[in-house]
């Protein structure tokens, strides 16, 4: 018995169907049956079935005698399924990599419920894809595994069969089946969701549906739109033989009136000469099916909508839907007009800036799309201040992060008049990003692109052929503020290769080191005490940073890993601090393990690397942190769980399970197998970070920073600090060293200002270059 069975319907889709079989039969997961249901489709469809699915034993294709319709040939394809779970896919769609490897895993983890709900994308002719609006729903806080009553807010979802997996028991048990003719979803999906006694949901895009240039089914013009009222008949019927669903009656009532109108609504659906005919059937629907005692008229304009359907009144429906529309086109228009009178403003101002002459003094700063002082740029921005004083520094970021800026930094408001005089003037510009579309580069501007960490996932140019990871990306403007720099910063020869591959351009690349490392290498023994005592985190534990990056397949923080349980299980001396990705909200990883004393959520921390400093080892998973981190000489562990789903989603330079920092855990309890026996700081690990840092850590050494101030601001061709050997640099001694060289720093740090003493610096090696 296999764990799937996938069901695909054809019909019509010869050019798009090698493609959807072909995502279902390269999957990583393989334990599954694919059943083609060929229905007597009049193209070339059923010989491209057969042809694909040639010589796999898991495969085979149905062909019906004669075209019964999509509800009736996925019955057929029921009929024959073997399977733990159910499957549908159109055959105009396709599975992304991985996703019945992800389907698989969530169905385990939460006890083989009876539906799990998974996310989708649409995907569009020109390459552009853009997830399900609705994705939030799956990601909100509640039980893993719960009830419709649990969850009302599914009903949200397209009312679709393709975006979930059935246990096939459950189908059975429940007698479901697809009726025919239009919309034949609705009376399959709706009581699907009502039924199931244990619902989960997956926070993941599985499907990439398609959205063809020319209108599908739905869209054509048609007295088919009709069937519309015989599918919801057959949902009512269904609530009347289960009266134990009696609640959702009400609310399945709302919703049909929306489903109604709004393919009422749509110009292109129902043929002029029947709109009226339709709209009567939509009062007789409504009489017919109203639930005892429901109010005829809820309050605000969705009441208004159903009073004049109980009512009859087409010509007034249709008056004040024109009028409403007319109204949103207004509203719009203003708001239109008002920005684009703002931005010409703005812009106007911004044109007469430029004819002024350059500021030869000052330099402006961004990171992270505004989101405050931090990163390369930050370490930059201070090491100027310090070996050119005559310099005047701007840091571009919004109130909300006003917070992170040190004394002296003036503020730029993003998108302000200040801001657009600064990019029109300043001789200096930095950031690990871009700046606005609309800044132009003058002559004798200097862009200097810092990056945000050593690459390991795909970039640039590179996302071509990862469209989901990509994300509507507009390559061709992206290389258009590519070619505004004159200087990339690279940590190693990997990242300039990458670099000039996946950003191509003319700048030069300035093999320096992270500036945001050096911190690492220039704090001592004071500094790592004096930020644990900030953290809180006790004088004697061993402290864990855990700090996953995000993925592109799924919306949200959704945490891989029971810090709480891990954290018991490591016992009373074993501290986790949890850093989510940037992408998140700060704050936005909470999660069930909240609450519990030793996991200590640091993801508003404004620093990274002082995070790095306070912890004893890190736990990662494709986070760029680990090539920061390896600078430290500090232990390293990597939570692979999903790497190839990671991999085959987003693409990766190298495989970092073939040449990792550190030991590598599958799962949770490997993981914690690791931390409790000691193995994460063993020789395997020492040996296996040394060959990593010897790859990666090339210059990062504490001077970084300052190389790129020589260079870029001081115009120093040569004298700049040499890179020290890897093997006599002195990165930050790690906590039990530090409380070894500084027993008392611990007590004393609590009596400090929180800024703490200045940071200690290693001695400065003779004037030379590279």
């Amino acid at each position: 018995m296999p764990r799937f069975s996938v069901i695909v319907p054809v019909f019509k889709v010869q050019a798009y169907l090698h493609a959807c079989l072909r995502s279902v039969l390269d999957q990583s997961f393989t334990d599954f049956e694919l059943i083609v249901v060929d229905d007597c489709s009049p193209d070339g469809s059923g010989a491209i079935a057969d042809s694909v699915t040639a010589g796999d034993a898991r495969a085979r294709v149905l062909h019906l005698p004669e075209n019964v319709g999509l509800g009736r040939a996925r019955n057929a394809g029921l009929a024959r399924a073997t399977g733990d779970y159910l499957l549908f896919l159109d055959s105009d769609d396709t599975f992304v990599p991985g996703a019945l490897q992800a389907i698989a895993d969530r169905l385990a983890r939460t006890g083989e419920p009876d539906v799990l709900v998974f996310d989708y994308a649409r995907t569009y002719w020109n390459g552009e894809a853009h997830r399900n609006q609705f994705a939030a729903i799956l990601s909100r806080p509640g039980p893993e595994v719960g009830t419709l009553d649990d969850r009302p807010e599914l009903l949200r979802l397209i009312m679709v069969a393709w975006n979930k997996a059935y246990r096939r028991d459950f189908v059975e048990k429940n007698d479901l089946a697809f009726p025919s003719g239009y919309y034949e979803d609705t009376p399959w999906t709706y009581p699907v969701l009502m039924a199931a006694g244990t619902i989960a949901l997956l926070d993941r895009v599985c499907v990439h549906y398609r959205q063809r240039r020319r209108s599908g089914i739905l869209h054509t013009t048609s007295r088919r739109h009709f069937d519309i009222f015989k599918q919801y008949d057959l949902l009512f019927a269904f609530l009347d033989s289960h009266p134990e669903l009696e609640r959702w009656r009400p609310v399945l009532f709302r919703r049909i009136l929306d489903h109604l109108t709004t393919v009422f609504n749509f110009p292109d659906r129902l043929p002029r000469s029947s709109r009226a005919e339709y709209f009567r059937r939509c009062r007789a629907q409504y009489r017919r099916l109203r639930p005892p005692g429901l109010r005829a008229a809820p309050t605000g304009r969705a009441g208004v909508r159903y009073l004049l359907v109980a009512t009859g009144a087409r010509r007034t429906f249709q008056t004040l839907g024109g009028a409403h529309r007319l109204r949103l086109r207004i509203t719009r228009r203003a708001k239109s007009w008002y920005g684009r009178l703002r931005t010409a403003a703005l812009h106007a101002h911004y044109r007469l800036q430029r004819r002024r002459p350059l500021d030869p003094d000052l330099a402006v700063f961004a990171a992270y799309w505004d989101r405050g002082y931090s990163c390369n740029p930050a370490a930059v921005e201070e090491r100027l201040r310090e070996l050119a004083p005559h310099m005047r520094t701007a840091w571009v970021t919004t109130a909300e992060h006003a917070h992170t800026l040190p004394p002296g930094v003036r503020r730029l408001e993003p998108g302000s008049a200040a801001y657009w005089t600064a990019l029109a003037r300043a001789s200096y510009l930095v950031s690990n990003v871009n700046f606005h579309r609309r800044y132009a580069k003058r002559p004798g501007q200097i862009n200097v692109q810092t990056h945000h960490g050593t690459p390991l996932k795909h970039m640039g140019i590179d996302l071509l052929d990862h469209p989901a990871a990509a994300g509507g990306t507009d390559f061709e403007r992206m290389l258009r503020h590519v070619d505004r720099w004159d200087y990339s910063l690279s940590a190693s020869r990997h990242s300039t290769l990458v670099w000039e591959r996946a950003y191509p351009s003319g700048f030069t690349t300035l093999e320096y080191g992270q500036p945001r490392t050096d911190l690492c290498h220039r704090a001592g023994a004071r500094d790592v005490l004096r930020i644990r005592a900030e953290l809180g985190i006790p004088r004697d534990s061993t402290a864990f940073l855990y700090a996953p990056t995000h993925r592109d397949y799924q919306r949200g923080y959704r945490p891989a890993l029971d810090l709480g349980r891990m954290a018991e299980a490591l016992g009373p001396d074993v501290v986790l601090l949890r850093r989510t990705h940037h992408f998140y909200p700060a704050g936005g990883g909470r999660d069930r393990t909240d609450g519990h004393p030793r996991v200590l959520d640091v993801s508003a921390h404004p620093s990274a690397e002082e995070l790095c400093l306070a912890s004893d080892g890190l736990i990662t998973d494709y986070s760029s942190l680990m090539f920061d981190y390896a600078g430290l000489d500090r232990p390293i562990v990597l939570h692979v769980s999903d790497w190839e789903t990671y991999r085959a989603t987003r693409g990766a330079y190298f495989d970092i399970t073939a040449h990792p920092p550190g030991l590598l855990a599958r799962g949770q309890d490997e993981l914690t197998d690791i931390l409790a026996t000691g193995a994460w700081r063993g020789p395997r690990s020492a040996e296996l970070r040394a060959a990593f840092r010897r790859r990666f850590c090339a210059y990062d050494d504490g001077f970084a920073a300052e190389r790129v101030v020589r260079r870029v601001f001081l115009r120093e061709e040569g004298g700049l600090p040499a890179v020290i050997p890897l093997e006599d640099r002195r990165p930050a001694p790690d906590p039990a060293r530090a409380r070894a060289l500084d027993p008392d720093a611990a007590e004393a740090a609590g009596a400090q200002e929180p800024s703490g003493p200045a940071p200690l610096e290693p001695s400065r090696p003779e004037p030379g270059t590279r």
